[in-house]
């Protein structure tokens, strides 16, 4: 194993009604003025919005707000969030949302403590030295901002999609009611538990020191997360399988899982930002689509992990050679992702990229990686490209 480092400061408030607490807890924070972020008109229309506020009324905390956060959040209202909270004297953020709204308030916290463009921060010419706190008001179980360190912004132009991390922007506090995600369409409940998976199989494919404790973490999270997908899928409005998918969420990214190996591999997530990036798709399904054929590509060089995964993830019985048994694995998960009705090709997911979008991807996620990215098996700009084709001819 590895030495490592486990930090998770944030304050986790779970169950129904807790975000008529929001009040009291920014009140903690010793706020003056919050920037309430959000999306659309589903914050509005569920009555959260005006709850929230009704919250900070009660505790006399003023607030000024800016929605209109979309999937994959751009720069341009990060942009917009900034000079709107210089403006307004704003000391606090407030997400109401999903990983899109905290990746965007998180940028705009950077934004606003770090001099210069916040953009460099993403685009790795320099590091942050701080951000402005956050809060989340949680209502998409998904990515796992409301306790990582990270977040990732879309430039608008280029469709560049960078990611950053730092434990500055980690929130003060997270309110998760899983009530608040069961109006979420069938389709993103999907594709946030495909990225909740995901965020523990970066971590659990790797090459080197393991820990057999988070092992077992990750497999009893894997397996909580396949069983309540179909149970979702079937019955939207199971509290206790919205419970279950949310609590993962949390813990899939903020660590827990890469505890001992050596940071974890991230080359289908960095595949999947040149996708989103450059086809605006969502990022659960982006992942599914590339998923299966970067396994293929690299299940060789990293056979005993996938072995493992195969039978203690995915319930494959232990016959045959280590080869037969991965392979009926990696089958199985994407057996899994048709059963939620997720994409397991470029083709599915509804996109055709020509020879030079593919090249372009492939050379925009080498650079974004400084030429290399994986654990599994690393690979170069050929082998992204590689699987970009791999994932457009199946």
């Amino acid at each position: 194993m590895f030495n490592f480092k486990y930090y998770t400061p944030t304050k986790v408030v779970f169950g129904r009604g807790t975000e008529n607490q929001v009040g009291t807890l920014v009140k903690e924070q010793g706020c003056k003025k919050v920037l309430l972020h959000y999306g659309g008109s589903s914050a509005k229309k569920s009555g959260l919005l005006d709850r929230v506020k009704a919250s900070l009324d009660a505790e006399q905390i003023d607030y000024v707000e800016l929605g209109g956060v979309v999937a994959n959040p751009r720069l341009s209202l990060v942009y917009q969030g900034i000079e709107l909270a210089k403006k307004e004297g704003v000391d606090f953020i407030l997400a109401i949302g999903g990983g899109s709204v905290i990746d965007s308030s998180k940028a705009i916290g950077y934004g606003l403590v770090n001099e210069g463009d916040v953009w460099e921060i993403y685009d790795r010419k320099r590091q942050a030295t701080g951000c402005m706190p956050v809060g989340v008001v949680l209502t998409i179980a998904a990515a796992g901002s409301e306790m990582s360190d990270s977040s990732v912004i879309t430039k608008d132009e280029g469709g560049i999609k960078r990611g950053y991390s730092s434990d500055y922007c980690r929130v003060k506090f997270a309110i998760m009611n899983p009530e608040l995600t069961m109006t979420l369409p069938d389709y993103q409940t999907a594709c946030g538990c495909a990225d909740i998976l995901m965020h523990t199989m970066e971590r659990y494919f790797t090459s080197g020191g393991n820990m057999e404790l988070t092992d077992s973490i990750a497999e009893g999270l894997m397996r909580t997360v396949l069983t309540n997908s179909i149970i979702l899928r079937d019955d939207p409005k199971n509290y206790d399988a919205r419970a279950e998918v949310m609590w993962a969420s949390s813990l899939s990214h903020n660590g827990l899982t890469g505890c001992g190996n050596d940071g974890g591999d991230f080359a289908t997530h960095g595949l999947e930002h040149e996708i989103s990036g450059m086809f605006d798709v969502a990022h659960g399904a982006g992942l599914t689509a590339i998923w299966g054929s970067w396994a293929r590509y690299v299940y060789l060089d990293c056979l005993p992990r996938f072995k493992r995964f195969a039978i203690n993830v995915m319930g494959v019985a232990d016959e045959g050679n280590d080869e037969e048994i991965a392979m009926k694995g990696i089958e199985a998960m994407e057996n899994f992702y048709r059963a939620i009705k997720m994409p397991t090709s470029l083709k599915e997911l509804g996109i055709d990229p020509t020879e030079e979008q593919m090249k372009e991807m492939a050379h925009k996620c080498s650079i974004a990686f400084n030429g290399k990215r994986g654990s599994a098996k690393v690979l170069y700009e050929e082998d992204m490209l590689a699987v970009y084709k791999m994932a457009a001819e199946r």
